[in-house]
């Protein structure tokens, strides 16, 4: 394994390793004003929400690495203490990529990417129209990390209205997923595409999970079934009982001749298609 200091590497290459390590990142689509009312655009991912009640967002432009300089975001926040935050989306990926260029100070990225300026509510600051949410922030604090290159800014917002497209609302009138078809930041220049991977967890907050401690020892030290296999199955409030898994074998008489590791494949089979009271059935025959 690769061991590192921080202090004896050069900070470009720190950057490189902590974001391709700590990755997928949500991207702050921030649109700002500077004292005279010019708008600027950025994207930032360094970013993520951190409370509801206050609902608080926290994003982070840091100080150019290459000559320890301040962004145009930056300098803004600093100043007239409002953002917007958009959200990014497949649909804006291109256009959120090429306003992150560095034009020079009054050049209009809305303008250069093809976005659309919105008024806001309650801030100064444009919303991106084309964003699939929009939230307009005041900002409450901005707490410098440092002064070297590198150093990010904490800017601590209070969100004050968000605006939501209702394309991407479901039936119950939450966000659906799959239709706001969010897009993450990765390592270099790479990005992810959320709902292409999407998977679903049962969050163990619903169940009481017997855990893997739990587990029958011939399972818990599976040569076969992997730490993932072992969460799902040791994520059930109750095995099931003796006359469960024999109503099971008599419907399926070919599990009772295989052997166990051959079991263990087989429920192996049915947790990658998240059945496991199928899976338990089958190494408790």
């Amino acid at each position: 394994m690769l061991s590192i200091d921080p202090k004896d590497i050069a900070t470009a290459q720190l950057h490189a390793y902590l974001l391709g390590a700590i990755a997928p990142r949500p991207i702050a689509f921030a649109s700002t004003v500077d004292q005279n009312g010019n708008p600027n655009l950025a994207p930032f991912s360094f970013f993520n929400v951190f409370s509801a009640n206050p609902p608080i967002l926290i994003f982070s432009p840091a100080r150019r690495v290459r000559n320890n300089t301040t962004k145009h975001t930056l300098e803004n926040v600093l100043t007239t203490k409002e953002v917007v935050i958009n959200i990014v989306n497949y649909d804006i990926v291109q256009q959120m990529s090429l306003a992150s260029t560095e034009y020079a100070a009054g050049v209009d990225e809305f303008e250069k990417a093809g976005l659309t300026k919105l008024p806001s509510d309650k801030v100064k600051p444009f919303r991106v129209a084309e964003s699939p949410v929009q939230i307009e922030c005041k900002v409450l604090e901005a707490k410098a990390l440092g002064n070297e290159g590198g150093a990010g800014n904490l800017i601590i917002c209070e969100v004050v209205k968000m605006h939501i497209s209702k394309n991407i609302l479901a039936n119950n009138g939450a966000i659906d997923q799959h239709k706001i078809d969010l897009v993450a930041r990765m390592g270099g220049s790479y990005y992810t595409r959320a709902k292409a991977g999407f998977f679903e967890i049962p969050k163990p907050l619903s169940t009481l999970g017997i855990g893997v401690d739990a587990l029958p020892e011939s399972i818990k030290n599976s040569t076969v079934l992997t730490g993932n296999n072992l969460g799902m199955l040791a994520n059930v409030e109750t095995l099931p009982n003796q006359k469960i898994v024999r109503d099971f074998l008599t419907k399926n008489p070919e599990i009772k001749v295989l052997d166990a590791i051959k079991k263990q494949k087989k429920a192996q089979e049915y947790l990658t298609k998240n059945d496991v009271a199928t899976a338990w059935k089958i190494l408790l025959s």
